[in-house]
């Protein structure tokens, strides 16, 4: 199964070579709900503290300054613990 991958902290250098400050900005409030991914998803984290648990996978920890790729066809729960803001990218 394919896993999350995190980069903490990444510098500005990498994060304008993505071009991640053009991406979309998504918004949630604190809450839990099931997700599953259509396609490959990376995201920049401006806000948010969350834990992301992939079906039949280990917890993972993502919050603010992390770059998170979530593989496509992975099912999983997002528990948002405090507001996220996130820049993301789909394919």
């Amino acid at each position: 199964m394919a896993e999350i991958r995190i980069e903490r902290n990444p510098d500005e250098e990498r994060l304008r070579e993505l071009g991640v400050f053009d991406w979309p900005v998504w918004t949630k409030e604190a809450s839990r709900f099931p997700w599953t991914y259509d396609e490959e998803e990376t995201c920049y984290f401006l806000e948010g503290d969350v834990t992301v648990i992939p079906e039949g996978g280990e917890p993972v920890q993502i919050g603010k300054g992390d770059l998170v790729t979530f593989p496509a066809g992975m099912s999983c729960t997002w528990k948002i613990r405090k507001g996220v803001r996130k820049h993301y990218r789909f394919g």
